[in-house]
């Protein structure tokens, strides 16, 4: 009678035991031995919201200029109009536009008046988010101006409740987005380019300004991401990021699930951290590049080709649709998420052409979710380039083909068994399939405009494949 006690115990001393040692020190190979939650990888997709002051002129260069892609990022406004340094080939155009529109005597502060946020429903974004697919969030809480969308007690009259539209913007946006059974984190600068504490104590800086903003930010909303940024003047012993992370991994109530990236330190992109991040393709050291996908990693981006609202975008300089569900396909069949960024107004408006392609991308999740959430990238599948239209992911014994264009001839699948069944997901007819060599033939069925099930790209289901 007495062995069923001993063998609970036994269990709890073992798991007390497993507990213990999953204490986490302030070092990089300590922290980087925390397995990434495992939501994130079932995640897959994500949105972005680059929301602040850079709201209100709302600028920024395009491709029209003659650009990199880098140099068109409009919540860059505040440096890249002030910054006369010859490095600096988009000031021209910065300037000019300033001093057009505001005028020669016009201050980066005095855009407060214009972020008014009139039009935010949070309850409202949080439905654009539901309808989109997205299964996570991440906002803007404070940018490389300094502004934040927070009560954040480091920045004295420097933030969304005391000045501009006297809100709580990053707290009534999570507690919305929770509501509708979405995680919701927040993007955080390490660095501001004109605070007079960075420029003068980098030190002081870090200890009196960043990690207490930091700290408070995760203890008062309880965020499922801590997406850092601005870490490259410095490296992650000067930031102090190790000892944060073994903070927020040991001590803070959300240790447990939290996800954080790779960016807490110069030296620590692709390297260091929690999940690897890419940015518009490129990965910033390019050393890392085989490193970047050999654990979870995201890919973030914009519809447009700014990550704040820009004003100056025409139709050409947006993503289609089509283009998204082809990047969201290719990353995920990659092993990756996708991380899709909006750039609200300064009223506090997604714009409509970005609500329609959050829609679309919705819209084709509902019939095909299935192949993207959850699933894995097939160790099998054949190399993936810029001119590959059939991608392949899997979840269990179940293999997914994703034709980004409709196959006009049979796909030919090589190194897989005989299916239990293959479909076409959101279609009930029968595909005809047959063996071939050491793989399978399928030959996509013959539809008409009322029974094709969706647009943009096809997934056929091969059940028990793997």
């Amino acid at each position: 009678m007495y062995r069923p006690l001993l063998t609970l115990l036994l269990i709890l001393c073992i798991t007390c035991s497993t507990l213990a040692q999953q204490r986490y020190e302030a070092n990089w190979a300590s922290i980087d031995s925390r397995p990434v939650p495992a939501w994130f990888e079932d995640a897959k997709f994500g949105i972005f919201i680059h929301w602040g002051l850079f709201s209100v002129p709302a600028f920024g260069p395009t491709a029209r200029d003659s650009v990199g892609v880098y140099d068109r990022y409009a919540e860059w406004y505040w440096r890249k109009s002030t910054d006369s340094n010859p490095k600096n080939k988009t000031y021209p155009i910065f300037k000019r536009f300033e001093e057009r529109t505001y005028g020669p005597n016009h201050k980066y502060q005095d855009f407060v008046e214009g972020f008014t946020c009139d039009f935010f429903k949070p309850d409202d974004w949080a439905d654009v988010f539901r309808q989109s697919g997205a299964k996570y969030v991440v906002l803007t809480s404070k940018h490389h101006e300094g502004f934040t969308l927070w009560p954040s007690a480091q920045a004295w009259n420097w933030n969304a409740a005391d000045v501009g539209p006297h809100r709580d913007l990053a707290g009534d946006l999570i507690k919305a987005v929770k509501a509708k059974g979405i995680r919701m984190g927040y993007y955080y600068s390490l660095y501001e380019w004109f605070n007079p504490l960075y420029k003068t104590d980098v030190a002081g800086y870090v200890d009196r300004h960043m990690l207490p903003q930091m700290k408070d930010l995760v203890t008062r909303y309880q965020p499922d991401i801590v997406w850092t940024d601005g870490e490259w003047d410095h490296p992650s012993e000067t930031w102090r990021s190790t000892e944060f992370l073994a903070w927020l991994y040991n001590e803070s109530p959300v240790k447990q699930d939290v996800v954080v990236n790779d960016r807490w330190g110069k030296e620590t992109r692709g390297k260091h951290g929690g999940i690897f991040t890419t940015e518009y393709d490129l990965v910033h050291d390019a050393n890392s590049e085989g490193m970047a996908f050999s654990r979870p990693w995201e890919e973030c981006r914009g519809i447009g080709s700014s990550f704040g609202y820009n004003r100056a975008e025409n139709l050409e300089d947006y993503s289609t649709s089509k283009q998204l569900i082809d990047i969201l396909v290719d990353k995920v069949a990659r092993g990756g998420n996708l991380l899709l960024n909006i750039g609200p107004t300064a009223d506090g408006r997604i714009p409509v052409i970005m609500q329609q392609r959050l829609k679309d991308i919705g819209d084709w999740l509902t019939v095909n979710g299935e192949a993207i959430y959850g699933t894995r990238k097939w160790e099998k599948s054949p190399k993936v380039d810029s001119k590959t239209t059939l991608f392949f992911t899997k979840k269990g014994n179940d293999l997914y083909a994703i034709c980004t264009r409709w196959p006009d001839a049979p796909l030919t699948i090589p190194g897989v068994r005989k299916p239990k069944r293959v479909s076409l997901l959101g279609y009930a007819g029968n595909v005809p399939v047959k063996s071939s060599g050491n793989g399978l033939a399928l030959t996509a069925p013959t539809l008409s405009p009322g029974t094709i099930p969706c647009q943009h790209a096809w997934v056929f289901k091969l059940e028990g494949a793997l």
